[in-house]
């Protein structure tokens, strides 16, 4: 009796064999990754033989040294144990090479290609001169976690697209731009002190401005926009704890909308801002949580999960303010008054510009590169700076001997009521030195990644090769005891004119060709 080719047990048979032929291929696929992960942690393990670090896990790396509220303590025990730098595995075949000595610094941030790789840049005075591309790339494993937010702008860029977007943004931060700035940073900030509606949510009522705020809390102690610490071994004596980033957000956003996105008005009494700069702390936050999470490396894993879920939400919201940006502006240049303005300007700021740009072939630049660098300086133009300011004020409310000495520099030199101007920047040597230990201190940018595009020796004779990722820990390298003696003490006097430091000790926003 014959057995029909389409019967029952024919499939079942062949399905029985298509799943063992897939099984079997399969598991060698899995067994050939094994071994290329094996062989390339056989390699990392070469070529970073000569920097000392702890024990680390063969798959977890040093992760579960670095718990989040324990990393930056742990930082500081390897910077004490480890000169210069110290490999940190962040899995089992990845690694990173974690830099805080000022020299070592300097030979990565002073690194650039042959000398024919270069593009001429212009710069503030007008003139032309030949920057050479960058040698390191930004490191893509972790940078390319921020592209759905910010896409590839300057700060993901490499290589000659870089240079062309930084050749043509450059005439944005001429002097001639950047000196009526100030006067608008001050408009902003007046804003937030005296106009800047804030909600009492114990009462859900709107309740007048910072000073107001400032002092109904020193004397009712509302628990809703402060929270507090106990005063030694008095538990009933409490100091009530002001929370600003929100607020100094805001005015840095409504700062930057003035000054670079051509912003008429202020921002900073619609609740419609208040979003953008939630999804902001939102898509910071997710970023943190994938670079320390395992799984979330893959990106179809991550984009199923929740996580991945809300970050999409976050950037769709980011993206909708600065589409808005965009779509106003141009609104305005289809006014034939307003683009005559603009036309008569001899320096235009940093969205005409781009509005304006045409790319060396003669085409526009696509809407695509236009809202990435939107983005991209939205971002860093405003988020930076208001960290940077906020830890400046803590450290200030910190250490009130140093905030009077700079509150009477200022009075001085401003009285009642005056305006800081340009001219007055340099005249407050004693408030320069504090917010230079602040930013030693509280760094607002803590670290930057890159991936070396050919060997490096350092100065101690010790060498990396080609394809090593090397972490530029700024905060690490600013609480170094071997570079800033008493690292913790918060002292001003580290930056008093005259006093002697190394040029790569201090660098709170990185350094090097940008």
């Amino acid at each position: 009796m014959s057995v029909s080719v389409l019967s029952p047990t024919r499939l079942l048979g062949s399905a029985s064999g298509l799943l063992q032929v897939a099984s079997l291929l399969a598991l060698v696929l899995l067994l050939l990754k094994a071994a290329q992960l094996y062989l390339h942690r056989q390699w990392l393990l070469k070529a970073v033989r000569e920097f000392p670090s702890p024990p680390s896990h063969w798959l977890f790396g040093h992760n579960q040294e670095f718990q989040r509220d324990q990393e930056l303590q742990q930082f500081q025990k390897w910077v004490e144990k480890f000169p210069c730098a110290c490999p940190r595995w962040l899995w089992g075949s990845r690694v990173s090479l974690m830099v805080y000595d000022p020299d070592y610094m300097k030979v990565v941030l002073g690194r650039s290609a042959a000398p024919g790789d270069c593009l001429p840049c212009l710069v503030p005075l007008g003139s032309y001169y030949a920057l050479p591309f960058l040698s390191d790339p930004k490191n893509h494993g972790t940078y390319r976690f921020l592209a759905p937010w910010i896409g590839y702008g300057l700060l993901l860029l490499n290589g000659q697209t870089w240079f062309q977007h930084r050749r043509m943004l450059t005439p944005a931060f001429h002097y001639d731009i950047l000196k009526p700035y100030v006067g608008l940073m001050a408009d902003s900030v007046q804003v937030m002190l005296w106009t800047r509606a804030i909600v009492i949510p114990l009462d859900n009522k709107t309740n007048g401005h910072w000073q107001a705020l400032a002092v109904a809390a020193s004397v009712t102690g509302w628990k809703s926009q402060m929270s507090f610490r106990t005063n030694g071994k008095n538990s009933s004596a409490r100091t009530p704890i002001w929370r600003i980033s929100e607020h100094i957000s805001l005015m840095t956003l409504d700062t930057i909308m003035k000054c670079a996105f051509s912003q008429k008005g202020s921002i900073q009494t619609d609740s419609k801002s208040q979003s953008y700069i939630e999804a902001i702390r939102d898509v910071k936050n997710l970023f943190t949580s994938r670079v320390r999470n395992f799984f979330y490396q893959n990106d179809i894993i991550y984009w199923l999960t929740p996580d991945g879920r809300w970050n999409q939400r976050a950037c769709q919201l980011a993206h909708q303010h600065t589409d808005k940006v965009i779509k106003l502006r141009k609104a305005h240049l289809q006014e034939e008054e307003e683009l005559e303005k603009i036309r008569r300007k001899r320096n235009l700021d940093f969205l005409d510009i781009l509005l304006f740009a045409r790319m060396k072939n003669g085409s526009s630049l696509s809407d695509k590169d236009l809202r990435a660098e939107v983005d991209t300086f939205m971002f860093e133009g405003h988020d930076t700076t208001a960290s940077g300011i906020s830890w400046i004020l803590y450290a200030l409310a910190s250490h009130p001997e140093h905030q009077q000495r700079c509150r009477k520099e200022i009075q001085s030199l401003l009285g009642d009521g005056a305006s800081i101007t340009w001219d007055h920047l340099d005249q407050m040597p004693y408030t320069t030195m504090c917010i230079k230990e602040a930013l030693r201190l509280y760094p607002p940018v803590p670290a930057v990644g890159r991936e070396l595009s050919k060997p490096i020796t350092f100065p101690d004779g010790r060498s990396l090769p080609r394809g090593i990722h090397v972490s530029l820990n700024f905060y690490a390298l600013h609480h170094n005891p071997k570079v800033w003696p008493n690292p913790e003490v918060f002292d001003p006097s580290r930056f008093a004119r005259g006093s002697d430091s190394h040029s790569h000790a201090f660098l709170p926003f990185s350094g090097g060709s940008r």
